[in-house]
């Protein structure tokens, strides 16, 4: 089993010179362990609280916990004992050394969100998600994706090219690290059994759930709307429950990083924008699994291969700044005439329109649509047409051709 290095490990070890306190957050099984006992020295104690032995005296006697495990530590799935962060923060500011706690767990559940409360100002906050392509593919450093030339000119070097048949196969096989190292090799028992561990380890401490399948019924629902605008209605009626239901079921994907919510950009001077957010996975393999596509070849001409594409590159780009330990505007613009741009990027003051074609040669008027926020309070910036041409290009001096291998 080959160990993937992880877009995230220099700014990981940077951080840790400067953080007494470092928090790694991010869904199950996206590498969050193993990239932290990778870089972690000999004098680095590891607990994990998987151990029900050390979460009970964690949970009992906190101070006890971190006498007997004294720093540097690692403490993995700390969500499972909220009452270390008051210790830590009081260890902390006694004069902990820099990178004295190395911490990871579940991204936005309330323990979480506490943790962050507990510890502002103290700690240092990384999220994983699943691998992006440069991590499977590429090579080097790689910086957040902009429309900025030199930035495009180093993904153009650091990144594998790829074409339609190739772009499609890395959608359909996802993203988790499990399947990419060769860990596991049985995609569909991987998936299977991903759903139950999360629905059993996660959605029950959330929701209380009469019956299990159902839920697994809504996530394979919620994964055939993957790339478009959010029905809860729609969803809840498939499924047979509540909308109010639905709403909270989904909050609980939104919080655990199966799913992310893109909100459509709107000012005081696009007044005519939807308000509806659109809807996708951090990992494509699991929409491809839940929809029941059992080949690259059939997704790449299925109903949904459009929609796919643009989930897989709204994910990347996500990613390409997550990796880099930043933040990410990213929107969508949709008005109440139906004109869409399908994705903008908001950096240094400027929006980014892009828009997502499965094209090879795509026509240079679909820049067009750009001109949709030149009413907007922001300045618009350069654009960018993401398709599955082989090299990066421009329309004109404003508007760049960029490969979706590049993202």
């Amino acid at each position: 089993m080959a160990y993937i290095q992880r877009g995230l490990e220099n700014k990981l070890m940077a951080l840790s010179k400067e953080y007494a306190c470092i928090l790694l957050t991010g869904p199950r099984q996206v590498g969050k362990t193993t990239v932290l006992r990778t870089l972690m020295t000999d004098s680095r104690k590891y607990v994990t609280l998987d151990d029900l032995e050390e979460r009970g005296l964690a949970k009992r006697d906190p101070a006890m916990f971190l006498q007997m495990h004294p720093a540097p530590l690692m403490i993995d799935e700390v969500q499972y004992a909220p009452e270390l962060f008051t210790y830590i923060k009081i260890e902390i500011d006694k004069g902990a050394a820099p990178g004295s706690y190395w911490l990871t767990g579940s991204q936005a559940f309330s323990v979480m969100e506490l943790a962050q409360e507990s510890l502002a100002g103290r700690t240092a906050v990384l999220h994983m998600t699943s691998l992006s392509q440069h991590e499977i593919f590429g090579s080097g450093d790689c910086p957040p994706f902009t429309l900025e030339l030199t930035t495009l000119k180093v993904r153009e070097t650091t990144h594998q090219p790829a074409g339609i048949k190739e772009i499609y196969e890395r959608i359909w096989n996802g993203s988790m690290p499990g399947l990419i190292s060769g860990k596991f090799t049985d995609r569909d028992v991987f998936y299977s059994s991903y759903l139950q561990t999360y629905i059993d380890r996660d959605v029950k401490e959330q929701v209380q759930l009469s019956d299990p399948l159902l839920f697994r019924d809504f996530v394979r629902a919620t994964a055939c709307r993957a790339g478009q605008m959010l029905n809860l209605h729609d969803i809840a009626g498939d499924v047979g429950v509540s909308d109010d239901t639905a709403k909270r079921w989904l909050q609980v994907l939104e919080k655990s990083d199966i799913i992310f919510l893109l909100r459509p950009y709107s000012n005081n001077l696009l007044k005519r924008t939807v308000k509806t957010p659109k809807l996708y996975f951090f990992d494509t393999g699991l929409v491809a699994y839940l929809t029941r596509y059992s080949s690259p070849e059939i997704l790449a001409n299925g109903a949904i291969n459009g929609a796919i594409l643009e989930n897989f590159v709204a994910a990347e780009l996500l990613k390409s700044y997550h990796n880099n330990g930043k933040e990410c505007l990213l929107w969508y613009y949709r008005d109440r005439s139906s004109n869409e741009i399908d994705l903008v990027i908001e950096s240094d003051g400027l929006l980014h329109p892009l828009e997502i074609k499965r094209s090879v040669n795509p026509g240079s008027e679909l820049t067009g649509v750009f001109g949709l926020l030149d009413k907007a309070s922001i300045p618009r910036g350069k654009g960018a047409i993401l398709c599955m041409r082989s090299t990066l290009s421009a329309v004109d001096s404003e508007n760049f051709i960029v490969p979706i291998w590049m993202i």
